[in-house]
């Protein structure tokens, strides 16, 4: 059921637009699901976005259907660039709320083409945990 403000949400969303086609984009894969283009952000070769055709926040809030076919796409695109393009790998990228750096309100995927020694470091900067792995373990674990 789409409320007032997922409605809302959706108009005012830039991936939601370029799936409908009121924004262009360089359209690398797409199915009735999922749809996968270029990042114009200009910053890594190749660099490529995987979105739902649905709109969803982030994968916290994605239903399983989506989820499970954006993975099935991020899967194809990997493939395709490391069968068919060259690369030797891929970084697959995800940040789920604002505050683990998500800047665009529409689940997504970024997918980094990668070469051996390329000279990319995909993997963030980490300054040491700051609590007891014990205590850290008892608090995330399921079940």
């Amino acid at each position: 059921m789409i409320t007032k403000m997922t409605k809302e949400k959706m108009e005012n969303c830039i991936f939601c637009k370029i799936v409908t086609g009121e924004i262009p984009c360089r359209k690398i894969y797409a199915d009735e699901q999922t749809m996968a283009f270029m990042d114009v952000a200009g910053d890594v070769d190749g660099h490529i976005l995987v979105i739902p055709k649905t709109h969803c926040k982030n994968i916290l809030d994605c239903d399983q259907d989506a989820l499970n076919a954006v993975m099935r796409t991020v899967q194809k695109v990997s493939l395709h660039l490391t069968k068919n393009c060259g690369y030797a790998g891929v970084n697959l990228l995800n940040a789920s709320d604002e505050s683990a750096g998500q800047l665009v309100p529409h689940f997504h995927v970024h997918i980094i083409p990668r070469n051996n020694n390329d000279g990319i470091d995909a993997w963030p900067k980490f300054d040491g945990a700051k609590s007891d792995i014990q205590e850290v373990f008892e608090k995330v674990r399921i079940g």
